[in-house]
Order: C-alpha cells, then sequence, then structure tokens
C-alpha cells in the first residue's frame, strides 16, 4: 500500500483532499443540539377525569391502561403519571420502531382498554408526536378580579391557543379552576305533574339548541339561504 501511494501521489492527494472536503461539508450539516435525542420511540396516552383524587384516577383508569398496553410488540417499558384529575401512560418502544406504526398499535389496544373504563370520564386520547426530552413547562392563571371560572375561560380560549402557535409547542393541557356550565335543575314534582320523563327533558334540550339548514328559496335569479337559528347564545 505505501509503495502504491508514493507511485500514484497525485491519486492519492486528490483522494485525500476529497475526504477532507467532505468532512468539511458534513460538518456544516450535522445536526447539533444541547441535549441529544437518545430516548427510545414514545407514545403517550391522556385522559382528563375532573374531580377524581389521583388514587382514584390510578384505579379506575391509569391501571386498566396499563394492563391493556402489556404484551405490544417491541415495548420496552410503561410508566405513568397519575395526578389529580389526570393520567399519564407513556408506552416506550424500542429505538428504531417507527413512530405512526407504534401509535397504531397503541390506538388498537386502548379501544379494549376503554370498554374497562367506567363512565364519567374523557375518552383517552393519544398525545402529540414527541420524545421523551419534552419538557413540561407548568404555569398559572391568577388575577384578583377574576373568579376560578372565568380564569379557566380565559386559560381554555385564549392563553391555550396562543400557545399553541409558539414553534415547538406541541400540545397544552389545561388543569384546576371551574369549566363553565350551564346546568339544568330539575324539579321532579312538575315532572309528575306535567307527566315528563327524564329523558323526553334531555331530548327536548337537546333538539331546541342546534342550528339547521332549510335549502334555500328561489326569487328570480337569485337565492336565498334559509336557516333555522336555535342554538342558544346567552341564559
Amino acid at each position: 500500500i505505501i509503495a502504491l501511494a508514493f507511485r500514484q501521489r497525485l491519486l492519492i492527494v486528490l483522494l485525500a483532499a476529497a475526504i477532507v472536503g467532505f468532512g468539511a461539508w458534513s460538518l456544516t450539516v450535522l445536526p447539533i443540539d444541547a441535549v441529544p435525542d437518545v430516548t427510545p420511540t414514545l407514545v403517550q396516552i391522556f385522559t382528563e377525569a375532573p374531580g377524581l383524587a389521583p388514587e382514584e384516577v390510578e384505579q379506575i383508569i391509569t391501571y386498566p391502561i396499563e394492563v391493556s398496553m402489556n404484551g405490544l410488540p417491541d415495548v420496552q417499558t410503561i410508566r405513568s403519571l397519575t395526578t389529580f384529575g389526570l393520567s399519564v401512560v407513556g408506552v416506550y418502544f424500542k429505538d428504531g420502531v417507527d413512530i405512526y406504526f407504534a401509535r397504531q398499535l397503541v390506538s388498537e389496544r386502548l379501544r379494549s382498554a376503554v370498554q374497562e373504563i367506567p363512565p364519567g370520564v374523557s375518552t383517552p386520547e393519544l398525545g402529540p408526536i414527541t420524545t421523551g426530552l419534552g419538557k413540561i413547562y407548568q404555569y398559572k392563571v391568577v388575577g384578583d378580579e377574576y373568579d376560578l371560572m372565568s380564569l379557566r375561560s380565559l386559560q381554555d380560549w385564549v392563553v391555550k391557543y396562543h400557545l399553541r402557535t409558539v414553534p415547538g409547542v406541541t400540545e397544552v393541557l389545561s388543569l384546576g379552576g371551574h369549566v363553565k356550565q350551564y346546568q339544568v335543575l330539575v324539579d321532579p314534582e312538575k315532572l309528575i305533574s306535567y307527566d315528563i320523563t327524564l329523558q323526553q327533558l334531555f331530548r327536548a334540550i337537546e333538539e331546541n339548541n342546534e342550528n339547521v339548514g332549510a335549502s334555500f328559496i328561489e326569487k328570480g335569479s337569485e337565492e336565498f339561504v334559509v336557516r333555522g337559528i336555535g342554538r342558544v347564545q346567552t341564559v
């Protein structure tokens, strides 16, 4: 090899220059991160259970989901975080598993887990595509002139949507406060006197709180759209 290098000096110099040039170019496009992502493929499952303590959330939500995820191919470990009103289950796959394939496996297995979760809690949802290094930043919305319901509405309809437009933010979860509700207080005695059942009352509320389309009316060369406005605007 040494003798060949001496006989083909020009070729060796050109080859070395090409290698150095390729190395310099690779250095300019090499992805550099202060904290390189070395985590395996991660699929997260979020389930909200407003009003439930961590112990109840773990028993009726977290545990059934964890059990249903056992046995999935290429799964390394399953971890969970249970807090007040929220269950987060993380399914870690082996390195190199396609994230979309992993999400499909979890989604299919999650359907059976939903059947074991009692009614009254939110449907489990897959979290955004992220890694184990995705940092969770917690903040609180405060205001002396606002009650807890107003602060929660401000968070859900203003702050949350603005934060989701920030590059790098994949999801924003809201916890705490009071979600705004419109409640119908039923008087059992009046239901009996008018011979009305609860199902009839529920159906009447649903049917009287929606907008419907009624095609259009032709007048000359124009068409006027007909709408039935029935959605509740104020209470």
